[in-house]
């Protein structure tokens, strides 16, 4: 038998390819069929197979027209046979889209029990998968929340759990955000060869020490791509909603505003009438003081918009401000065209919708036609962006190889009322309380996982589980190790899901409002109770109400909560609607279920450690010298990149 130095010199490339083979799976198809099966299906040992194998002429393969013979063949044909392995094992690695809504209800969707508020395509995916009645977020606040789902940790082991009463990022300038130091699953995914994006609102910070660093931004932190709104969907952000700093404006601006000029009209009153000549210098300093006060508010509401409500393709700046117009059909094309463009490698979407926040907005295709007022109209129009994505999963043929989840941040927020009386918040069911507070309606939300063929389509389960649990499930089944070197609160669904085990893994959850450890809940071993303890609960206001209308959020310190020792017990197995607080009197083991419940939460207290605080008042200010402008005109940043019909710009 002839040898050659390089088995490649045996064939022609060019006939190879042109008369049997088009691209790599053509070519992996045939190996698998011609060559894996004559190899492995001798009955005699797998070595003297393979050497074997390596003898053999071209011709008793079913080769013909082929210039190769004996070892050469045989060489290049395993080389391809192991190519064709390694390949295959990167296939089954599955894909993921994860679905993030904005202040989505429990109540809302169908799935969950709505009957007015049509939501076919979120409807459809939980026929098609797993719904969880008691999937928890790890906080009742968007930045805090999504901090938690991003790293599978209790966001005050991050840092981003604020010590005062406003918990979330306001300023696009703001110099805090998700450390570089924590690791998202994004991050894990991007190393396991993974094509990672976030279409969407992120909420999680933008740059650190100057506006080019991007400390915090998604592309810092795993995301190979990103477009949408780094802040939040503020009511400020949409002309004539309003303003979220109503109450600040009425504290700091009109509340002075009103003071300079009761001084100002009573000097002049008793100069008049002749009781006191105040100095032209003290009438002239309150005058420009009242004015500027004026101006600040004025300048205030004027440029609030377009430096904070911008969307961004990667690191630049494509909208600013950010305009409503199609916005949902948008980023929608966008993840759309995300799927196409990687359709033959792993992939993580995380499409992070900006609905059903205020202010709330939707196309002309479906503003008006629900029968929830704007809320339903921006609810729906999410859920016909759900089913693009899934019309796409299948268009592609890629549904059986994705793992599809969709949740919502936190609860409805249920104080969001308009000042003519229109309720622009969602629903929470049956449930007590809403967004900010851990009440079940707080923290309840939608949960659904659909994976055809490996999870059983049409299950409920009504174990506890959280939002943190998704980046330990997702490292998990893409192959990558969990970071050792820190607390990881998520624990692996799989199991779960696929009915291996009847229990959740959480036997302790413990919520948190702020950095402030607000109650514990606990899944006893063996046994189908679970308890809810809490150490202070809001004021509602006003009394009898369900939320803190007065503050608009409920506040998580001082003298906007009641504390409770002992702390109020509720078993949320049996009341769900937290009713009925236990006393040593209704329930027997009361004082044993506290004492575990208690030692659990300093357990846990203990596993913590000092963080640098990303919501301090240095950190939520806005920064000047942080401000993103797309434009170098001074404040004005006015600039638009994007295609309003939907689709992404060149």
């Amino acid at each position: 038998m002839e040898d050659h130095v390089l088995p490649v010199r045996c064939y022609q490339p060019d006939t190879f390819q042109s008369n049997m083979f088009v691209g790599t799976q053509p070519v992996c198809e045939w190996i698998k069929k011609n060559v894996k099966k004559r190899i492995y299906s001798s009955p005699v040992s797998p070595e003297r197979t393979l050497w074997r194998s390596i003898l053999v002429t071209p011709s008793s393969l079913g080769i013909t027209g082929m210039p190769c013979k004996g070892r050469d063949m045989m060489t290049l044909l395993l080389l391809l046979l192991f190519f064709c392995e390694a390949q295959s094992r990167a296939a089954s690695k599955p894909n993921f889209v994860l679905l993030m809504a904005d202040d989505l209800g429990i109540g809302d969707p169908g799935c969950y029990g709505n009957k007015t508020l049509r939501t076919p395509n979120i409807d459809r995916l939980a026929r098609g998968g797993v719904k969880l009645t008691q999937h928890l977020a790890a906080s009742p606040l968007c930045t805090p929340s999504r901090a938690a789902f991003m790293t599978g940790r209790y966001p005050v082991r991050s840092g981003m759990a604020s010590q005062s009463q406003v918990g979330v990022f306001l300023f696009s300038a703001s110099s805090g955000g998700l450390p570089p130091s924590e690791i998202t699953f994004a991050k894990l995914l991007k190393d396991q060869g993974y094509s990672t994006a976030l279409i969407g609102k992120w909420h999680l910070g933008i740059s650190c020490h100057d506006p080019g660093d991007f400390c915090h931004h998604p592309t810092s932190h795993g995301f190979d791509y990103f477009h949408g709104l780094p802040l939040t969907n503020l009511r400020d952000c949409k002309l004539g909603e309003g303003s979220v700093f109503t109450p600040a404006f009425q504290l700091l601006v009109l509340l002075p505003m009103q003071l300079i000029t009761v001084a100002l009209l009573t000097l002049i009153v008793l100069k008049w009438l002749g009781l006191f000549r105040a100095p032209r210098c003290v009438l002239l300093f309150l005058f420009l003081l009242a004015a500027l006060f004026l101006g600040l508010l004025l300048g205030f509401l004027h440029y609030f918009r377009p430096l904070n409500c911008f969307l961004m393709r990667n690191r630049d700046i494509t909208q600013q401000p950010m305009s409503y117009d199609n916005l949902t059909q948008r980023l929608t094309a966008d993840a759309a065209h995300f799927l196409r463009r990687n359709a033959e490698t792993p992939f993580l979407l995380v499409l992070s919708f900006l609905h059903v926040h205020t202010a709330l907005f939707s196309s002309k295709d479906f503003a008006g036609k629900s029968q929830h007022g704007s809320y339903g109209d921006a609810a729906e129009e999410m859920d016909w962006s759900v089913g693009q994505i899934l019309d796409v999963l299948d268009e592609l043929k890629l549904a059986n190889n994705t793992l599809v989840y969709f949740s919502s941040d936190q609860g409805a927020h249920v104080e969001e009322v308009t000042l003519k009386g229109e309720v622009q918040g969602g629903s929470n069911g049956i449930y007590k309380g809403g967004k900010a507070n851990n009440w079940e309606g707080g923290i309840r939300v939608p949960g659904i996982v659909r994976w055809p063929g490996v999870i059983q389509a049409g299950l409920e389960i009504d174990e506890p589980t959280s939002n943190m649990d998704i980046f330990p499930t997702v490292a998990k089944l893409a192959g990558s190790p969990l970071p050792q070197d820190r607390v990881i609160d998520g624990r692996d669904l799989m199991p779960l899901l696929q009915m291996q085990t009847q229990r959740s893994e959480h036997e302790f959850l413990f919520h948190y409002c702020n950095s402030y450890l607000n109650a514990v809940r606990w899944h006893p071993p063996n046994s189908t109770s679970i308890w809810k303890a809490f150490f202070f609960t809001p004021k509602f206001s006003p009394e009898g109400a369900n939320g803190c209308f007065a503050t608009h959020v409920c506040f998580c310190h001082g003298q906007y909560v009641t504390y409770h020792d002992p702390p109020l017990l509720f078993e949320i197995s049996r009341d769900p609607r937290e009713r009925n607080p236990l006393t040593p009197t209704s329930e027997p083991r009361f004082w044993e279920i506290l004492e575990a419940m208690q030692e659990a939460a300093a357990r846990h207290a203990r596993t913590l450690q000092d963080v640098p605080n990303q919501l301090s008042l240095g950190n939520l200010m806005w920064k000047p010298w942080l401000q993103l402008c797309c434009s170098s005109l001074g404040l004005s940043c006015q600039c638009d990149r994007e295609d309003q019909d939907g689709r992404q710009s060149p």
